[in-house]
């Protein structure tokens, strides 16, 4: 179920609840400006603003959808933003739309689209009233606040999302075959839509820098211009993180193979003794088989046994070191 919510901000810093539209649209003739938040509205909410404030159809579709791209579009009476309010939990990068709608007198602010909502603006309206002074300016101030807050929160998922690639890095060090290569994939993932959601919020930013909105006075874009800058910093940030995990990667795969090598040569060595055990006694087994004690009895006579067992026994040791150095010969010989 969603929530709507009208404000009437004077420029006298008085900041007044709203009943319905009806009262917003009036009270954008006595002066200040109006403050409409939506949380969870659907489209025949937001329909409902497109004839008495002009919205253009297409804004309202936006607003709807929140599989959108971070954005900016000037129109004649407003300007239309969209934004991603981001939150990490449980390796999962969770984006919360924000539309903001900014024209002369009112400002339409859209969210709570995520299952998980991080930044549903009816919570807002405390720090909105504790900043009054600097909102009741314009809505051009009220949209900087919010924009200043949502990219403040970025700080948060970043900082996790950074830690994680560090214990990725430690446990591919201490143990790359218990390591789990599924979480490089899911890091790379986030990081991968961390860097376009940011990369399109700088754009605009940008875009508001340069005055490019005919509703955001140029006295306010010193304060935008600070948002610009912790939005770059994320940025490269994010594309330091990204790179990193592609160089995890990369190193996961070199210290895989290394102890496979070296378990592979193990083996090798241990069947290489084997090996050469078994070519050892092999023609002992067969002389022993053959030859039993009975022949060496029977050509020496069954009271010489214990002579012809010796000779026996000093024949088989004869063979075996034989075929040893045989073997070694032909080792240091290959």
């Amino acid at each position: 179920m969603g929530t709507i919510s009208y404000y009437h901000i004077l420029a006298s810093g008085e900041m007044a609840p709203l009943n319905d539209l009806g009262e917003a649209l009036k009270a954008m003739h006595r002066g200040g400006y109006v403050w409409c938040d939506f949380c969870r509205a659907s489209r025949e909410d937001l329909s409902a603003l497109a004839e008495p404030l002009g919205l253009n159809q297409l804004t309202i579709e936006d607003c709807s959808d929140e599989n959108q791209v971070p954005k900016m579009e000037d129109f004649d009476n407003y300007t239309f933003i969209i934004f991603n309010s981001l939150h990490y939990q449980d390796s999962d990068l969770i984006a919360d739309e924000v539309d903001i709608i900014t024209g002369k007198d009112f400002i339409i602010t859209v969210s709570g689209f995520a299952d998980n909502s991080v930044f549903p603006l009816s919570g807002f309206e405390g720090l909105v009233r504790k900043n009054l002074a600097a909102v009741k300016s314009g809505p051009a101030y009220l949209m900087h606040l919010v924009l200043d807050n949502i990219v403040d929160n970025m700080a948060t998922p970043i900082e996790l999302m950074e830690e994680e690639v560090d214990v990725a890095e430690e446990a591919i060090l201490d143990s790359p075959a218990d390591f789990d290569a599924s979480k490089l994939i899911y890091l790379r993932r986030n990081l991968l839509a961390l860097r376009k959601s940011l990369f399109h919020e700088r754009e605009i930013l940008m875009k508001i820098v340069r005055n490019d909105s005919s509703f955001v006075p140029g006295k306010i874009t010193m304060h935008f211009r600070d948002i610009y800058d912790h939005i770059s910093n994320f940025f490269e940030m994010t594309e330091s993180n990204r790179d990193n995990v592609t160089g995890l990667m990369e190193l996961y795969a070199s210290m895989l193979n290394n102890k496979m090598a070296h378990d592979s040569n193990q083996t090798n060595a241990s069947v290489r003794r084997l090996t050469l055990i078994t070519t050892i006694f092999m023609p002992l087994t067969l002389i022993a088989g053959i030859f039993g004690m009975s022949e060496w009895t029977m050509m020496t006579g069954p009271d010489k046994w214990r002579v012809s067992y010796l000779i026996f026994c000093a024949s088989l040791i004869l063979i075996g070191v034989s075929s040893y150095m045989l073997l070694k010969w032909l080792e240091r010989k290959d």
